[in-house]
């Protein structure tokens, strides 16, 4: 789970609803991330997604994937 490609899906990939929607999911709060993961995450790529996404915010690693929010020429 933790490659390039979901790296750039992290950084790019837009919240679809909710509170945060239209927000990049790596710039979610880590404090919304853990209630998901009390309740339940969406189904399919998002849901895999936002594990991957509070896995890397818990150990700091969040950083990491900003600058992949914009594209390199």
């Amino acid at each position: 789970m933790l490659d390039k490609e979901n790296l750039i899906k992290l950084a790019r990939k837009q919240m679809p609803f909710g509170k945060y929607a239209g927000r990049a999911l790596i710039d979610l709060p880590e404090e919304y991330l853990l209630w998901f993961d009390k309740k339940g995450y969406p189904e399919g790529e998002l849901g895999a997604l936002m594990q991957l996404c509070l896995a890397l915010k818990v150990e700091g690693l969040d950083e990491i994937v900003k600058p992949l929010k914009y594209d390199i020429i």
